[in-house]
């Protein structure tokens, strides 16, 4: 059974997935190199939880257990070691001639 989730890239879709099985009971590290942009996710998955409070699809308490479960890394290595599962989400990059 997958219980530690690692996600490989803090952008809008890591952020997303991240958000999702950490809602779901799952334990997960979201990993990005940028310090700014593991910030930024994490500001963006407390919005989102703040607009399903809003709507009423969960609760106070949810949104603090989806919270609790994420947590961030800036290495890879240690954000992977104890990962069940892993996603890697991370922009292709044009390599100039």
């Amino acid at each position: 059974m997958i219980k530690n989730v690692s996600v490989i890239g803090a952008g809008t879709m890591g952020n997303g997935i991240a958000h999702v099985f950490a809602q779901h009971g799952h334990a997960v590290t979201l990993i990005d190199i940028s310090t700014e942009q593991l910030e930024k996710a994490m500001a963006t998955i407390k919005k989102n939880l703040g607009r399903q409070f809003e709507k009423g699809t969960i609760g106070e308490v949810q949104i603090q257990e989806t919270l609790d479960n994420i947590s961030t890394e800036t290495d890879l290595a240690k954000g992977v070691s104890s990962a069940h599962w892993s996603w890697k989400r991370l922009p292709k990059m044009r390599q100039s001639n």
